[in-house]
Order: C-alpha cells, then sequence, then structure tokens
C-alpha cells in the first residue's frame, strides 16, 4: 500500500482505472494518480485497490499517462494487488467488443473474462516458461482425422502457415478414436501449435473437456495444454489462467472460462457444438461463446473453427454471410459412416406383445433393442428426467396443475406423493377443473420409470441410467441397456449396437423458437454414437408424427443437418426473427418496463412487441416491503445493419436506471438463443 503523503511518480504519473462498481452509469474508466512507490509495479492490467465514494474497490490499470484529463484534484492509488498483469490489451479489446454487442457494461464481462486472484497460484507456478529447446518433442502424427473432409487439409495447411481461415465443420460420426471430434480439434491445435501459435477450445461440459484432453495428449504430449474451467476451484482456475498468461501452455481447453484464456500468439479459436445451452453465459451480459471467440478471432488474427454433428442456425448464417466456410464430407462418407434410422409407425408394424405393452415402446424399437443386445450395448433416449414429471387428468387428457400456484403435477417415485414442480405442494385430493375428473395418468414417462419398465421387458439384462446427479461418461461392451436424458448419453467403446429416440414429440412440440433445432441437434448427438450401419447399428425414433412430414425427423433420417439448417434460416429471414436480425428483450414490472420504454429512441425500423405478462417467471419484489409484482417482458427486433444503434440505446438506458437507482430494473438480453422463454 501507498505510504500517506508518498510523492506522485514524476514518470506517467497519472493511471487510468477501470473500477468495479458494478452500476451501469460508472462504467467508465477512472483517473488517479500513481505514488512513487507504485511506479515500478501500477502497470497495464494489474489489479490496484482504490478509494472509491468512500470505499476500497478493486480495478484494473487500463493506462498510464503523462497527464490527467480531469481538472480537478485526483486521489492516488491506494495499493496495487498483484503485479501480474492479468488483463492483457487483446482480453480487454474483445471485452469491449462483447460488452458492446450484449448492451452490456465493461465490468460485468471482465468479471467473467479474469479469475479471481489466488495468492498461492502465483507463487508456485514459475514466472518463465520452459524453453522451447527444453519441451519435448511433438508425438508421432496420428492418422489423419481430417482426410475424410476434401476441404480439411486446406484449412490445416492454412492454419499452420499462420492464417486465419473460418471454417464451419460438420462432423461426420465416429466410433473410433482416432476419426472422432474429439481427436479433430486435437490435431486443428497441433497445426497451430507446429506453426508457432497458440490455440482455445471451448465445450459444453466437464466430460467434453476430458475427451478433448485425452486427444490433446495423444497430438501434442504432456506440458503443452491446459485445463481451464468454472468449477476447477479458485487455486486451479487461477493457475491454468496463469499458465496461459505466462506461456507455460500452448493450448487451453474448457468450458466457457476458457473463451477469454490469454494464450500468446493465438492461432486457433475452436468451439463445439454452438447450439448447446450449455455455451450461453448465465450471468449478464449473457454472451455466447461463439460471439466472444469469433471477436477475439477477429482482433488477434486467429483461425476459426465451429465444430458440430449439426450446424445451428446461427452459425448457418454465418456461413451464408461468407463469415464461415462449410467444411463437409460427400453425402457418400456420410450414408456409410452413420447408423440406419427408422421412424416407429412406418411400414409393418406387428402387434403389440405384452412385454412391449410393458415397457410402454412400438414394436419395432423393441424388436430393434431386442436384436440388438445380442451384439452390444443399447442406448435409450429419454427426453425427460424423474420418474414421471408430467400429468394429466386421466378422463379429459388436460394437464393437471397445482391448486396453489397452477405449476405443473409430478410423480417423483412409484410410491408417490404426487407434488408440484414448482412449489413443492403435495397435491392430495385433485379435482379437474375441466371435467370434474380425479384420477391421474402420465403425460411423460421420465428416465427412471423407463428404465424400470425397460428392466421388466428385458429380464435378465442390466439397465444402467445416465442424468442428473449419475451422469456416466462410458459404458462397458456387452448387452445392456443405457437410458440416458439428452446431453447425458456416455460413450460405448465400440459404439452402440443400437439406439431407441424416445418421445420425439416431447421435444418437438416445445413451445419455443429453437424446437426443431434442439430436437435435430440431441437426436444427432445420440445417433453419432452408434456404430456405422455396415456395422449393423440401427436408431428408432418413436413418438415422431407420421403423417405429416417434420423437416427435423428428414433430416435425421437423411443425416443432413446442413438441409434443416438452411431451411429454418430461409424462414428466420422472411419472419425477420435472429439471426436475421438482432433481438433484444426487456423484462421486469409493467410500470418500469413502460418507463423504459419511453425513454429510449429506438431505430426507426425497429419493432416493438408488447409489453405482456412473462409466463412462468418469478416475481419481483421491488422495494423493501412493496407486494411483489408480476414480471412483463418485451421484445425489440431491428434489421441486422441497425443493430449497434440498438445496443447503444439499451446500454444508455441501463445507464439511466443505475444513475437514478431504480428500485424495480429492467432485465436486458439482447440476441438471446431463445427469445420465447
Amino acid at each position: 500500500m501507498a505510504a500517506t503523503g508518498d510523492p506522485t511518480s514524476e514518470v506517467l504519473p497519472v493511471a487510468l482505472v477501470q473500477v468495479d462498481t458494478g452500476l451501469a452509469h460508472l462504467d467508465r474508466p477512472f483517473e488517479y494518480t500513481v505514488p512513487t512507490s507504485l511506479a515500478d509495479t501500477a502497470l497495464l492490467g494489474v489489479r490496484v485497490k482504490v478509494r472509491f465514494a468512500g470505499q476500497d474497490l478493486s480495478g484494473f490499470v487500463l493506462d498510464r499517462r503523462a497527464d490527467a484529463e480531469h481538472l480537478g484534484r485526483l486521489s492516488p492509488l491506494r495499493r496495487v494487488v498483484s503485479p501480474e498483469p492479468v488483463l492483457t490489451p487483446a482480453v480487454l479489446r474483445a471485452a469491449r467488443v462483447v460488452a458492446d454487442h450484449y448492451a452490456g457494461s465493461l465490468g460485468d464481462v471482465l468479471r467473467l473474462a479474469v479469475p479471481p486472484r489466488h495468492a498461492a497460484a502465483e507463487k508456485v507456478l514459475p514466472v518463465s516458461p520452459p524453453d522451447p529447446a527444453d519441451r519435448p518433442p511433438l508425438p508421432d502424427r496420428m492418422p489423419a482425422a481430417w482426410l475424410p473432409y476434401p476441404a480439411g487439409p486446406a484449412f490445416l495447411t492454412h492454419v499452420g502457415a499462420g492464417g486465419a481461415p473460418a471454417a464451419s465443420l460438420l462432423v461426420v460420426p465416429s466410433t473410433d478414436p482416432d476419426g472422432d471430434w474429439p481427436m479433430l480439434l486435437a490435431q486443428a491445435a497441433r497445426t497451430a501449435v507446429e506453426g508457432g501459435r497458440g490455440a482455445v477450445i471451448v465445450v459444453p461440459d466437464h466430460r467434453d473437456v476430458v475427451r478433448v484432453e485425452a486427444a490433446l495428449i495423444r497430438s501434442l504430449g504432456t506440458g503443452r495444454h491446459t485445463r481451464l474451467t468454472a468449477d476447477q476451484g479458485p487455486q486451479a482456475r487461477y493457475t491454468a489462467y496463469l499458465k496461459a498468461l505466462r506461456g507455460h501452455a500452448q493450448v487451453v481447453v474448457g468450458t466457457r472460462a476458457a473463451a477469454f484464456a490469454p494464450v500468446r500468439d493465438l492461432g486457433l479459436v475452436a468451439w463445439w457444438d454452438d447450439g448447446d445451452d450449455l455455451l450461453d453465459e448465465p450471468r449478464a451480459p449473457y454472451p455466447h461463446v461463439r460471439e466472444v471467440l469469433l471477436a477475439r478471432a477477429a482482433d488477434e488474427g486467429a483461425a476459426v473453427l465451429a465444430a458440430a454433428y449439426s450446424r445451428s442456425v446461427a452459425v448457418a448464417d454465418l456461413v451464408s454471410r461468407g463469415v464461415l466456410t462449410p467444411v463437409e464430407a460427400p453425402r457418400a462418407v456420410v450414408r456409410a459412416a452413420a447408423a440406419s434410422v427408422r421412424v416407429a409407425g412406418e411400414g409393418h408394424d406387428a402387434d403389440r406383445d405384452p412385454a412391449v405393452a410393458a415397457a410402454h415402446l412400438p414394436s419395432l424399437a423393441w424388436r430393434t433393442a431386442k436384436e440388438a443386445l445380442a451384439h452390444g450395448p443399447v442406448l435409450v433416449q429419454v427426453p425427460r428426467r424423474g420418474y414421471l414429471p408430467s400429468l394429466s387428468c386421466q378422463t379429459c387428457r388436460r394437464p393437471a396443475r397445482c391448486s396453489a400456484c397452477a405449476g405443473p403435477l409430478a410423480l417423483a417415485g412409484p410410491q408417490g406423493p404426487t407434488s408440484c414442480r414448482w412449489c413443492g405442494r403435495v397435491e392430495t385430493a385433485f379435482s379437474c377443473p375441466a371435467c370434474g375428473g380425479h384420477a391421474l395418468r402420465s403425460a411423460v414417462v421420465g428416465a427412471r420409470r423407463t428404465a424400470e419398465e425397460l428392466g421388466r421387458a428385458f429380464p435378465g439384462v442390466p439397465v444402467e441410467r445416465s442424468g442428473a446427479g449419475t451422469v456416466l461418461d462410458v459404458v462397458k461392451a456387452g448387452p445392456r441397456l443405457v437410458v440416458s436424458t439428452p446431453g447425458a448419453e456416455p460413450v460405448a467403446p465400440e459404439g452402440y449396437a443400437a439406439a431407441l429416440l424416445l418421445d420425439a414429440w416431447a421435444l418437438l412440440d416445445r413451445p419455443t423458437l429453437l424446437a426443431g433445432e434442439e430436437a435435430l441437434r440431441r437426436w444427432l448427438a445420440a445417433a453419432a454414437l452408434v456404430r456405422a450401419a455396415s456395422r449393423g447399428g440401427r436408431i428408432v425414433l418413436a413418438g415422431a408424427p407420421t403423417e405429416v412430414s417434420v423437416p427435423a425427423v428428414e433430416a435425421l433420417v437423411r443425416w443432413d443437418p446442413t438441409w434443416f439448417a438452411e431451411r429454418e434460416l430461409t424462414e428466420r429471414h422472411e419472419l425477420s426473427l435472429p439471426p436475421a436480425a438482432r433481438l433484444a428483450t426487456l423484462t421486469g414490472p409493467r410500470a418500469a418496463l413502460e418507463r423504459s420504454l419511453e425513454e429510449v429512441a429506438l431505430p426507426a425500423s425497429a419493432a416493438v412487441l408488447g409489453p405482456l405478462p412473462h409466463a412462468g417467471g418469478p416475481v419481483s419484489a421491488g422495494r423493501a416491503g412493496a407486494a411483489p409484482q408480476e414480471r412483463w417482458r418485451t421484445i425489440i427486433t431491428v434489421p441486422r445493419p441497425d443493430g449497434p444503434d440498438l445496443t447503444r440505446e439499451l446500454a444508455a438506458m441501463r445507464a439511466r436506471a443505475s444513475a437514478r437507482k431504480d428500485p424495480d430494473p429492467v432485465t436486458v438480453r439482447v440476441d438471446p438463443p431463445d427469445p420465447t422463454t
């Protein structure tokens, strides 16, 4: 800490500091004098403590100047928390772009970008990275996973030569670790390393991190990469950040937290499965990993790789605008690698026998599973976790609702009780308001109930569950049924012999803009774990409508996510919906929402929908002691060229509300993944 009366430094005596006030109207740098005792450590990017509004607050030094713009007296820096320049200029520039894109504050983005300090981590890790000559040589190159893609070798060559190509890779399903998606990402990272640059790879969850790490070790050996995730713990996460900052690690792999990793000489940014909602940050300003990495690539001249089994509509839009170049395998290669897909109900379906009826399976699905169990494990994807997560009236099929809060009634286990999923109230005497019926039936069967029924339908066959609380990474070979919720499917070492995708309607009928896109993404992720049709791999989609053509179902049967994404994008353009347009949602109490809308100067092209009650949203307590208020929502859309004008106005609106200390804040989300939720 600077001593009292410490004179001001004669060299660059003014520090520009981003103070972490947490207030939108104070989201700007402030000037402070630099005491002589701190002149050598208060450098760009270091953490400092400053006096602000009568309290000591944290901040980052953004610049050192010879002269101040403020004409009055400046306060001195209190102390340098650490001489480590944790906020690099590149990360700062990316954070500014992200904040502007999402109408957020720079302070909010910096809290996401830079992990909290851990003093022990700074002391333990050597300051200087190992000498390049002392690093072990790269392992012999593995079999080229990129060969099935005609444009793949050219992409890698461009990356290795220091270029900045940008690609959307549609991955061919493979049960061979040498050709699966983790190896594709690892070999792309290796190419960047061979060219003297680094790489950042972001995946949705920790299981994906483990798989990519294993591939990186095979491609790079040990000591060249580090893992960076939010759930590592304070010291481990900060150590990983420092490894990238100090040059110990050339490659960083992790979840959302890794998107801002300060890798030196960044040559490649890559992310897996763009449509996964785990890539959306749940904290303000709610950035998507895609936008963070694109901002970094544009600023640092890095290559871009967006890889997935399916193509999200957002990525399809980038492809249509020429931002990303599609990299795909020929249709013949895809067909040879994929399992055969049938929709239950197509063609002749034999009469159901007692075992099939007990398992609530179409006979085609039951026969497929029975035959496949002789050759290996069978995956059963169930859209809902729990036992009976949704109930309805036995007589009229009306959804059963809680008499206290109107939440959905569910059954947690075979012995009950029937309770509300929202408030937890036990419903002891259900009465349907439509028909007066008192009996309940299952509207959706959960993973636990499905596992029970399959155990009875296939006696003697082991049944394993993978879902919330019991997520499996790998399953053993041999006959077994694996019941999983979407996203929790474990990997079978030699691939599954078959997969049953149950209750397709539960995914397709969701009242969201992304229902079809999300259904196809989840189905393809499960189908990719199944052996190729030439090895007997079969998939049955049960519960999809057979009377009409459903685009997501067609895309699954043909394994054609490109056609589906382009079709969805065309419809979004026709309806002026994202990503064809920029969209923002404003949510809050109605009075506060209307006041905000009156103040904001929207572009002339803006279309305003609402305000309308926000269904299912929580209530706002408002002022202390005031009655709770219902949440309302307004949706604003503008053509893409007017997007920056919209975000500037929304940021200014947030700043005015913060300056007034509005007791009922309005939440602003720009380009949410699904504005209907």
